[in-house]
């Protein structure tokens, strides 16, 4: 079933579906290694195996999500633009990935976001609104300027695109490193470890997902 009718419907995202982004997004999103940290092996006592997303163009994972969600726009929706609300990766990786497909994008980041990130943003070509004091404010006129101009709003992480490329990250790690029984992952939205968590379906015998976030 296409990711469009699994979104739709709301179903669960698939081993399946994590495949299809993978293929989706090829090219675009670094396929990053993953590499043993002999010292935080030494540390904990365990082959501790890190996955380097740091290393993608925009510094992060959630690169994979927003090239996944973007390539699934229909011809209508590409023409429109699309809209994202974030105060940091999520805004750059939706920037940059429309820019690669010559999709024109809206950011609306609160007033609070480093002026880094602003700068970053704006050097992918978007146009960047500053607006509110709180994540909550900026989402909420986000999805404003999204109903007033006919845009696509693209989630950072609820949304089963956005989800299915995330996984992409766990995928590669179980075909470049076999030997991992577990997974540790940091969780903000949740869209990474959702990922994770239908990518580890492919494993044999089921084992652990450990995740920490901050309070």
């Amino acid at each position: 079933m296409p990711m469009r009718a699994a979104q739709a419907e709301g179903r669960a995202i698939t081993l399946a579906d994590i495949r299809a982004a993978a293929g989706r997004i090829s090219g675009a999103v670094l396929r990053t290694p993953t590499l043993e940290s002999q010292a935080v092996s030494r540390a904990t006592g365990a082959r501790v195996f890190l996955k380097l997303d740091n290393l993608q163009a925009t510094g992060a994972f959630k690169e994979r999500g927003a090239a996944n969600r973007l390539a699934l726009l229909t011809a209508r929706e590409r023409a429109a633009g699309v809209i994202a609300m974030s105060a940091g990766n999520h805004a750059q990786a939706v920037a940059r990935h429309a820019a690669l497909a010559g999709i024109a994008a809206t950011i609306v980041m609160p007033k609070f976001t480093p002026a880094t990130k602003v700068t970053r943003t704006e050097a992918w070509g978007a146009r960047v609104v500053l607006h509110g004091t709180t994540l909550a404010e900026a989402a909420a006129h986000a999805h404003a300027l999204a109903a007033d101009e006919g845009l696509v709003f693209i989630h950072p992480y609820d949304d089963p695109a956005v989800i299915a490329g995330q996984g992409t990250a766990t995928l590669e790690m179980l075909e470049d490193a076999p030997a991992i029984e577990a997974l540790a992952i940091p969780v903000g939205g949740g869209g990474l470890c959702a990922g994770a968590s239908s990518s580890i379906s492919s494993v044999a015998v089921p084992w652990p997902a450990i995740t920490a976030g901050s309070s």
